[in-house]
């Protein structure tokens, strides 16, 4: 029953977010959530501003996280956008670039948010196929569309997209906006900003969710000119002036001035994800290689479906999705070495339970 909603909503399917339990304890795989904790000096400055002044609307503008992200991005003030989580922030770019007369584009395999928005909004798009191997082709986003959204690494593919394919596509949409999201760019993708003063057109959108541990305090950002900051400033002052709050706003500050707290834990990231990658072809995954902080995954025996309830019922979540062409495949977030291990010790018992071989590298990787 739909009684009172607005024709604009009614057909509208929602994204749907990953499971988050409440009813017993799992090995959470399933939302890209860093295994390890913010950086002390982010939970210090939330520390600090924890006080009287919670009483008080934030700061509008988000003025000293906007300068600290502007020095270590090599950019102006007037270059950073603020939002609550780039989920906002990419919200909020589809009423401040795209025309509703022209589609936008985005890759049919790619974050799922994209055509939530587009039908909320009344935005045209056209889904454009990766190939076989879930590669980007950057022919038929060169021109011919009202703006381009790339996710860089992709998601839940974990593929980078090189910067000279961004470029093409830059240089062939110079009327349109194209965004580039890296929400998982630190993980080992190279990042569109530092072409940013070379296209006017460029959005890059990031997060702090992923690689700097503050999921639950919703911050994320966007750089790119200031003629578009100011129409993202726009569309954000015409609905909510005071996106993010005080906590969110030192909390973050703090994240980006710990460097080597962030280092540190990328370098321990990488290193499970690879040594996670070896093991899962060793068990006869099929597995796409990641510049994220996951793995895309497929078996040729078992249905992904099957793997995934198998592996809930062991108290370990991943993503599925019954969708086309990514049925049969699953997305493995990455977690501490311990949490892998015991993902991969549960993947073993359930190949083995039905019947298949396994390599014997496998089980000597997991001793």
């Amino acid at each position: 029953m739909k009684e009172f909603w607005s024709s604009r909503i009614r057909d509208i399917v929602p994204y749907t977010p990953g499971e988050q339990p409440k009813d017993r304890t799992f090995i959470k795989l399933n939302t890209n959530e860093n295994p390890y904790p913010p950086s002390p000096m982010a939970l210090e400055y939330i520390r600090r501003a924890t006080g009287p002044d919670l009483r008080l609307y934030p700061d509008p503008d988000g003025t000293s996280l906007r300068e600290t992200l502007a020095a270590f991005n090599g950019l102006k003030p007037e270059q950073i956008f603020l939002g609550n989580g780039s989920d906002e922030v990419l919200a909020m770019c589809f009423p401040a670039f795209f025309e509703p007369d022209r589609p936008v584009v985005f890759a049919d395999i790619t974050y799922s948010f994209y055509p939530v928005y587009a039908k909320l909004y009344g935005q045209p798009y056209r889904e454009i196929p990766l190939d076989e191997h879930f590669h980007l082709e950057t022919e038929p986003y060169l021109g011919d569309n009202g703006g381009v959204i790339l996710t860089n690494p992709n998601a839940p593919t974990g593929r980078a997209i090189p910067l000279h394919d961004i470029r093409a596509i830059l240089e062939a949409n110079p009327d349109v906006v194209v965004i580039v999201d890296e929400a998982y760019v630190d993980f080992g993708a190279r990042s569109a900003r530092e072409i940013i003063y070379a296209y006017p057109n460029l959005l890059v959108v990031r997060t702090m969710s992923k690689s700097r541990s503050l999921a639950g305090l919703r911050v994320g950002f966007a750089m790119g000119n200031a003629n578009l900051i100011a129409a993202l400033n726009c569309v954000k002052n015409s609905f909510n002036s005071y996106t993010l709050d005080r906590l969110a706003l030192a909390g973050a500050e703090g994240a980006i001035h710990d460097v080597e707290y962030q280092r540190a834990t990328l370098f321990k990231i990488m290193s499970t994800r690879s040594w996670t990658e070896t093991v899962l072809r060793h068990l006869g995954f099929s597995v796409c290689e990641s510049s994220a902080n996951f793995l895309f995954v497929s078996h040729p025996d078992l249905p992904a479906k099957e793997l995934q309830e198998g592996l809930r019922a062991r108290g370990i979540l991943v993503r599925w999705w019954d969708k086309p062409r990514i049925a049969n495949y699953l997305r493995i977030s990455i977690g501490t070495d311990s949490d892998m291990k015991a993902l991969c010790q549960a993947l073993t018992d359930l190949l083995t339970q039905a019947g298949i071989s396994l390599e014997p590298m496998a089980q000597e990787l997991l001793q």
